[in-house]
């Protein structure tokens, strides 16, 4: 249920605007609806109530919760739908299943049908640089998940993936190779946990044996590396990937503002 009362709100605008570091009264509301987020009063793909109600929950003018919820919305974590209201983003959503997946073909304008193969889901202890990288402790249970993707039936991409155990008890070979669902939505779906934003670092490598049997390419091809660690609401790491790719038909885009 709706909480009508302004007091949080109060709480957390008065130090600002009596402090040095003052925080625009839309940031707080913005904060306050990714709190509500991470605390799943809406769920992925839910629609969430509307600017004037959220003005009377916050107390606060609709303009200031407008630009509150547009910056959510160039952040993919809400979806505005024209004539439907805004909704809370899903990695089910077509337009956002692949949002960090940046590969791009050489010619044309598609990429192609791609398609998962999972090879290995296994428990194990974190090893000190996954652990750091995860916000938790050296040798506690983590998850480690191979996977290849295809693009238009070619071997493109193999993906090593690792996951606090914690968070996710209960994901098993089984359930990733029966799931039809993309795999941050199944990590939505079946975990609860929201993968919203990510960072990304780019090398150039060489195809070690293990890798070039699985691409079909000679030891030594150059692939690109792709070092991701992704967060869920809160700014709370979730998962490390190392993704390897095959480019010699397909590039690495980005858009840069």
């Amino acid at each position: 249920m709706a909480d009508s009362r302004p007091d949080t709100l109060v709480r957390a605008a008065r130090p600002a605007a009596e402090g040095a570091a003052f925080s625009p009264l839309y940031r707080q509301i913005k904060a306050l609806l990714v709190q509500s987020l991470d605390r799943g009063e809406w769920k992925p793909g839910e629609l969430i109530p509307s600017e004037i109600d959220l003005a009377a929950r916050f107390q606060v003018s609709q303009g200031t919760v407008r630009k509150a919820v547009d910056e959510l919305a160039a952040e993919h974590m809400l979806l505005r739908r024209q004539g439907k209201g805004t909704f809370v983003a899903t990695h089910h959503e077509a337009r956002v299943r692949y949002r960090f997946l940046r590969l791009a073909p050489d010619e044309g304008t598609e990429a192609g049908r791609a398609e998962s193969r999972i090879l290995e889901c296994r428990r194990l202890r974190a090893p000190a640089e996954i652990a750091r990288a995860l916000d938790v402790r050296a040798g506690e249970a983590i998850i480690t998940i191979r996977r290849m993707l295809f693009m238009n039936q070619a071997p493109t991409v193999v993906d090593d993936i690792w996951l606090p155990g914690a968070s996710f008890r209960g994901l098993t070979l089984e359930l990733l190779s029966a799931s039809k669902a993309p795999l941050y939505g199944l990590f939505e779906s079946e975990f609860g946990v929201s993968m919203v934003r990510a960072d990304e670092k780019l090398r150039a490598v060489a195809a070690t044996p293990e890798i070039a049997g699985l691409l079909q390419v000679e030891a030594g091809t150059p692939l690109l590396q792709v070092d991701r660690v992704s967060y869920t609401y809160g700014d709370r790491p979730m998962e490390v990937r190392r993704g390897v790719y095959l480019t010699d038909h397909y590039h690495y885009r980005n858009s840069l503002n």
